[in-house]
């Protein structure tokens, strides 16, 4: 017999799954108590002890779906070329934003900004990508820096896309934007001192974990100089 934990468990991801279905095909305000209620086949009192209020249960539909994307992203195996890698995570990601306007517009509102566990799983999948990238020498600037660009342009992209009307649309718009990304963060070719110390220090970075006769101490100080 299932325990209250697990009957709770059970209830509340009937909701969320309802509530994202409406989310993804009709917006926000189709997300109300009643609708929510009558597509889980419960009645609206179980929303209210689960869900403070509708901003809550919004932001929980959001992450089911955002979740469900990251987890299509984990399941591709990286092939042998980073920055084709690092290309197609850009185009799966754009375009899970224009096929899910509404929820990319509550995952990215600056005011209801917060960090959810399929957001930081997100980053993270990024951030082995730009990681395989410096690894090969390609990467001209610190991986932090690499990531939060490409992580700035990425939702600039989709907003643009999606707030453009139909007559001034630009299909090409997010592979210039991407273009431009690389220009920024890649080195025309793998690091050779001479010619790209940047993507040399970049590159040497990677290999930290990988130097047993440093502490963790002298590890730490070295990156910081790398770092400057």
């Amino acid at each position: 017999m299932a325990s209250n934990a697990q009957r709770r468990d059970i209830t509340r991801d009937r909701i969320v799954k309802a509530a994202a279905s409406l989310l993804r095909d009709q917006g926000p305000a189709a997300v109300t108590t009643r609708r929510v209620a009558q597509e889980a086949g419960l009645q609206p009192p179980a929303l209210y002890r689960l869900f403070q209020d509708k901003d809550a249960l919004l932001d929980a539909a959001a992450e089911h779906v955002f979740a469900e994307h990251v987890a299509s992203k984990q399941t591709v195996a990286p092939s042998d070329d980073p920055l084709e890698d690092l290309r197609a995570g850009w185009n799966t990601q754009i375009g899970f934003g224009l096929a899910n306007p509404h929820v990319y517009g509550l995952l990215f509102d600056p005011a209801r900004a917060r960090d959810t566990p399929a957001q930081d799983q997100g980053v993270r999948i990024l951030a082995e990508r730009v990681h395989r990238v410096a690894a090969a020498g390609r990467l001209r600037v610190s991986e932090e820096r690499a990531v939060n660009l490409i992580r700035s342009a990425g939702t600039g992209t989709v907003h643009t896309l999606l707030t453009l009307p139909p007559e001034q649309s630009d299909p090409h718009l997010a592979d210039a934007a991407f273009d431009a990304i690389a220009r920024a963060i890649l080195a025309d070719e793998p690091a050779v001192p001479t010619r790209d110390p940047a993507a040399v220090v970049a590159a040497f970075r990677t290999l930290l974990p990988e130097l047993p006769s440093l502490t963790e101490a002298e590890a730490a100080l070295l990156d910081e100089w790398l770092q400057r």
